[in-house]
């Protein structure tokens, strides 16, 4: 259940950060490259989940 989770936070946050890189203002476009990639690292977090849960 957590990798879900995980997964739905990780795709929302990539998607708010990329819609951020595109903003005017070079300190929204910092924060955007951060969520992003906090988005990503959330994304991974589920697919550890999953596959630990899979081998157990």
């Amino acid at each position: 259940m957590g990798e879900m989770k995980d997964k739905a936070k990780g795709i929302a946050n990539e998607a708010v950060g990329e819609a951020k890189q595109h903003s005017g203002d070079a300190e929204t476009r910092a924060e955007g490259k951060a969520q992003e990639r906090k988005g990503e690292a959330q994304n991974l977090k589920g697919e550890i989940k999953g596959d630990l849960g899979n081998k157990i």
